[in-house]
């Protein structure tokens, strides 16, 4: 357009302003621009939409497809463009053309050939994989930290003997150790599915154009190769229109905020029992009520499996029956995910600092461990071990705990004893001796009792921490050595550009 077009008028030509340098003067929007606009939101794939632009260059030039003088100045751009930041970026579409606008601005029209051999549908694709598996891996190492966190909690708590629960009743005697070794073992399978959902995540969908290639001579391995991907997508119709692995990954961290949702309750639960007190740092008082100690960080934790439920409903309504192969609808996609990442990355963090700071309170703990005859399995497990069918031995047992319920002592062995005589027609101990049915009552012995593997009893808590501990070491491994070779990449694109500019 001639630059003195509008030199007789002060108005501003709102054709130009439409202009784009995608839709030119034509469907650039009009009152629906906004609508369709998706810059802001895009922020979060910026630095993205540069590494897959600087690798796409890089690879034009190495293939000849546009020569290293024009390779040059449009990295150069990219650098500026890079510099001056995402608010500093000219209107359009998304932060694709955004740049592209910016790039052209800066070199003029040879700037064009940045986009040369793609289309934005396997541009966008690769830019939102690029972004998330980095995130993926932010969430991955949340989950180490608060599997430390509970593996040291646990091995501290060996030994502290607690009431576990079915129903939230009294069920039978545990210990604080193998309850948060249970969770621990939860989020080593969470940590494991993150992991999954980073590898297939880590494909590059860049080359396959719209979705039907292209016929420049492109390496799409090299490209693939510059920006760490391990792999390329191979069909390029899927390249540009799968979004299963958004789904995988919201999967994974909804699953991971269900996790922390469950120990998050029964963090609260507990310490409304007095069971554990949680650091002021993670507590929060009454605006009004000032005696108050409140798990607040623990309820919002709670909260966000919620989020992560609803982000990933509605990404998976947004992804049911979309036709092959690009559809704007994807352009709502994403947003689900990386909003569910921010809340669980953020949430998972604070349950680990939460876990942590805890003060478990042995001796209430102890002291309501055989609250609701929660020694009654023990019993039974006895007289079953001393050959009684364990169908009768349940029958004597509930016998007992029913009538005790009218006694101020509890289950004795006294009641015990009559309870066997009523349903066997014989004493109890025809079967047992007094000091092991008294033992059996005792939660603390009746957790030592059970000492098979994955039980309560502390050798046995012991050696699950320490096979969970080389679990989370192999997993820390396995992340050190995706990062690495993200790593690796960013500074193999850097010196490729290096060559150019």
């Amino acid at each position: 357009m001639d630059a003195d077009a509008n030199s007789n008028n002060d108005e501003p030509n709102e054709d130009a302003d439409s202009e784009t340098v995608v839709r030119r003067d034509r469907f650039s929007g009009g009152p629906a621009r906004e609508f369709l606009s998706s810059l802001t939101g895009d922020s979060r794939i910026f630095a993205a939409d540069l590494a897959v632009d600087r690798a796409h260059v890089v690879m034009l030039a190495e293939q000849g497809i546009i020569g290293d003088d024009v390779a040059g100045e449009i990295l150069a751009a990219l650098d500026a463009v890079g510099s001056a930041g995402h608010s500093d970026l000219p209107d359009g579409e998304d932060v694709h053309e955004a740049i592209e606008s910016a790039v052209i601005d800066r070199v003029g029209p040879d700037g064009g050939k940045m986009h040369t051999a793609r289309s934005r549908n396997d541009e966008v694709a690769t830019c939102i994989r690029y972004r998330l598996r980095a995130d993926l891996l932010d969430a991955a190492e949340t989950t180490l930290a608060l599997r430390e966190s509970l593996l040291a909690a646990a091995a501290e708590h060996t030994e502290t003997v607690m009431a576990g629960y079915t129903h939230l009743q009294p069920a039978q005697p545990t210990t604080v150790g193998h309850y948060l070794a249970s969770y621990a073992a939860a989020v080593g399978r969470d940590t494991a599915r993150l992991l999954d959902a980073y590898d297939r995540t880590n494909a590059s969908p860049l080359g396959g154009a719209a979705f039907a290639g292209t016929p420049f001579d492109i390496d799409r391995e090299r490209t693939a190769e510059l920006l760490g991907f391990d792999r390329v997508v191979d069909n390029a119709m899927d390249a540009a229109s799968a979004r299963d692995f958004l789904a995988e990954a919201t999967a994974a961290l909804a699953i991971h905020a269900t996790t922390l949702s469950g120990l998050a309750e029964d963090i609260v639960v507990f310490a409304n029992k007095g069971y554990v007190d949680l650091s002021d740092d993670y507590s929060s008082t009454s605006s009004i009520m000032p005696q108050k100690k409140n798990p607040d960080t623990l309820e919002l934790t709670r909260a966000v499996a919620g989020d992560a439920t609803g982000e990933l409903t509605g990404l998976l309504t947004t992804l049911k029956g979309l036709p092959r192969a690009y559809n704007r609808d994807l352009q709502r996609a994403h947003p689900h995910t990386f909003r569910t990442v921010d809340a669980v990355v953020e949430a998972s963090s604070i349950a680990a600092g939460a876990v942590a700071t805890a003060d478990w309170n042995a001796e209430v703990l102890a002291a309501e461990a055989d609250d609701g005859f929660a020694t009654a399995t023990g019993i039974a497990d006895l007289l079953a071990m001393a050959g009684l069918p364990f169908r009768t031995a349940h029958e004597v047992v509930a016998l007992a705990a029913e009538e005790a319920e009218h006694s101020d002592d509890g289950v004795t062995a006294a009641v015990l004893d009559g309870a066997a005589e009523e349903v066997l027609g014989e004493s109890l101990f025809e079967y047992v001796d007094e000091a092991s049915a008294e033992s059996a009552l005792d939660p603390a012995d009746s957790v030592a009792s059970r000492d098979s593997p994955g039980g309560p009893a502390a050798e046995q808590v012991t050696a699950s921490i320490s096979r969970a501990r080389e679990t989370l070491a192999t997993d820390n491994d396995e992340l050190t050595a995706r990062r690495e070779r993200l790593a690796d990449a960013a500074e193999r694109l850097h010196r490729g550009v290096d060559g150019y500019v």
